[in-house]
This record gives structure tokens, sequence and C-alpha cells, in this order.
């Protein structure tokens, strides 16, 4: 979890692949509508993305239920959106949220095309951003397969 630009879905995909499960992005589940919005350099509101987060929470599960593990990308800036995706797991979610200073993620997604969410909206992810308290965090400025290794270190650690 993390503003746009933090690397969730770089982190995301080589996390899921050392842990040998799938990988989801929930920017893939996001209504056309939502899509559109942002496209354009609108923030969504809460209303906006209460649907995805329910069809979010309903695939986290369904996954769990059938014994799966996965690895989901999502921003999730909210506790109460964490709250939304946790809520139906029997405590099985755990959150990786990548830190990073706004300037050095701005950079980062100035270098990055084709992205519908534009640099200009970084701010309002700032804003919005509330930090969890029970979240592995890890900085953003550290090579990916470091962030992945203290990732699995850390959830070994916890499932002991």
């Amino acid at each position: 979890m993390g503003v746009s630009g933090c690397g969730k879905t770089t982190v995301g995909k080589a996390l899921a692949a050392r842990m040998n499960v799938p990988f989801y992005d929930a920017d893939n589940y996001h209504a056309q509508e939502n899509l559109a919005k942002m496209a354009t350099g609108i923030p969504l509101t809460d209303s906006d993305r209460a649907g995805w987060f329910t069809l979010l929470a309903a695939m986290i599960e369904t996954e769990t239920k059938a014994g799966h593990d996965g690895v989901l990308a999502c921003s999730a800036l909210k506790q109460s959106y964490r709250d939304i995706l946790g809520s139906s797991s029997a405590g099985n979610v755990r959150f990786v949220y990548l830190k990073g200073s706004y300037e050095l993620i701005l950079e980062r997604m100035k270098k990055r095309g084709g992205h519908f969410m534009k640099p200009e909206m970084l701010k309002s992810q700032f804003e919005t951003l509330e930090e969890p308290a029970d979240a592995i965090t890890l900085d953003v400025d550290y090579p990916v397969d470091d962030i992945v290794m203290k990732v699995l270190l850390l959830l070994r650690r916890d499932n002991k």
C-alpha cells in the first residue's frame, strides 16, 4: 500500500513471484468511470472508491476462504479502506506500506509514462494518506530486491 508511484506494482509482482503466489493489481478492478476521472486529473472521492473496495474485499474473502495466498497492490491510503480490505479475511491480511518522500515519488512519477494517475495528483494522495500503525513499513529508496527480502523476513517472523 502507499501513494501512487511508490512502487506497489513493482514490489508486489516481485514479492508474489518470490512467494509463488498470484499478484493482483487493484487498479485493474477500478470502474471505467473512475479511471476516466483520474486520467483527467480529478482525485477520487470515498463515494467513488466504495464499490471498488467492496469488490476487492470480496475477492480477498473468496481467496482466503479457499486457502489461497496472494499479493494485492492497492493504495489503501486511509485506515477505513484498510479496515474494509481486512474485514472478512480472519486476520490473514498483512499490509506493507511503501513509504517515500513526496519529492522522491514525484520524480519517479514524472519518469514513468502511460499511467492513468498523473503526477499532479500526487499531492492529493499525500493529503489523503493516513500512515498505518500496524503495517510493515519500508523505505522505497532501497532496491526492489532488498524490499522484497525484508518483507519476506518480517512475514516469516510474524507467522511464527
